[in-house]
């Protein structure tokens, strides 16, 4: 065989969080190359102009949607080989750094997206089985669930790497079948579970044979280019279950705030209802928030007191989260 030198190109993809009006917004943006599927903010590593990871992103995500970002983690390194290749391609293998960023939308920000050909969408259009605020999400029993059970009782095909646990095991983890035993910060486990079933659009784009096999089937939630929606899957997943042990949920609100929008915010990012008395017991609990001394009358009935968050937590003490739902 002739000699061949592997190729690789350094991406970097950007999960811009908000929170408007109890809606989990992420940015996407519109490439004409990708046939019209939602991408999230991305570009290529450049280590000439770009003398850290974070600063080309900030860079791309500035260029592509005019949103300057503050808060900014990473999340993960998606290397494998595939999410970015197509059969016969002999171009460079590109292994992507994911981040996750939060950001509070302003006024015009919607306008401004427009201008740049990207926009805010609910992340709840690409996980619809995610969202258990107003109980039990019908696309579950509807069509998840039953071509789950169908998918466990088929023979692995030849060559699958065995598992630890079983694929009925895998579900009923991943699946919690009643509210108490939902874990929402499972979302990546069951996006990649629903993807080896070959029950996202992806997975038949990908050629993976699940997929193939279930052309009858309808697919689940709006897919995205690349491996784009995976990426997301991982920010919602370490995003809720930061809530618990940080206190991120202040980067995404007002400087002040009812703590009726605090709730509302938690809710839309935990994919929960939660006991409104309970909620107040919590912050409370934590310190995490002070009074301003101030009222709204935005919801049109009694003044709500205004709240902000209590930023001397922070050298007080290590500043908790506001530990919700499972876990």
């Amino acid at each position: 065989m002739p000699n061949r030198h592997a190729s690789i190109e350094i991406g970097l993809n950007a999960v811009v969080v908000s929170v408007s009006e109890g809606v989990p917004q992420i940015v996407h943006v519109t490439d004409v190359e990708s046939n019209a599927l939602d991408n999230l903010p991305y570009g290529p590593f450049d280590p000439i102009h770009h003398r850290t990871f974070e600063i080309g992103l900030r860079t791309w995500v500035e260029s592509q949607t005019a949103l300057s970002l503050g808060y900014v983690e990473q999340l993960y390194t998606f290397g494998d080989r595939g999410r970015h290749r197509v059969s016969g391609d002999e171009g460079p293998h590109v292994v992507s750094v994911g981040y996750l960023a939060l950001t509070r939308q302003t006024a015009d920000s919607e306008n401004t997206l427009a201008r740049h050909k990207s926009a805010w969408r609910s992340w709840y259009d690409y996980f619809p089985w995610e969202d258990w605020r107003n109980g039990r999400p019908p696309v579950l029993d509807e069509e998840i669930l039953p071509a789950l059970e169908a998918w466990t009782l088929e023979t692995p095909p030849a060559g699958e790497p065995p598992k630890p646990l079983s694929r009925r095991e895998r579900v009923r983890m991943a699946f919690g079948l009643e509210v108490p035993n939902w874990d929402e910060e499972r979302a990546l486990e069951r996006y990649e579970l629903l993807y080896e079933a070959g029950l996202l659009r992806e997975a038949k784009r990908d050629g993976r044979p699940a997929a193939l096999a279930r052309e009858t089937l309808p697919f689940l939630g709006v897919a995205m280019r690349f491996d784009h929606r995976r990426v997301l899957a991982t920010a919602i997943s370490r995003l809720r279950g930061k809530l618990k042990y940080r206190p991120v949920i202040f980067e995404l609100m007002p400087e002040v705030f009812t703590l009726t929008e605090l709730q509302t915010s938690v809710e839309a990012i935990s994919g929960r209802h939660l006991h409104k008395q309970n909620f107040r017991r919590l912050v409370e609990n934590a310190d995490l928030v002070e009074p301003t001394g101030a009222t709204s009358t935005a919801t049109g009935g009694r003044p709500a007191a205004l709240f902000r968050f209590r930023h001397q937590l922070m050298s007080e003490r290590p500043a908790p989260g506001l530990r919700v739902g499972g876990r």
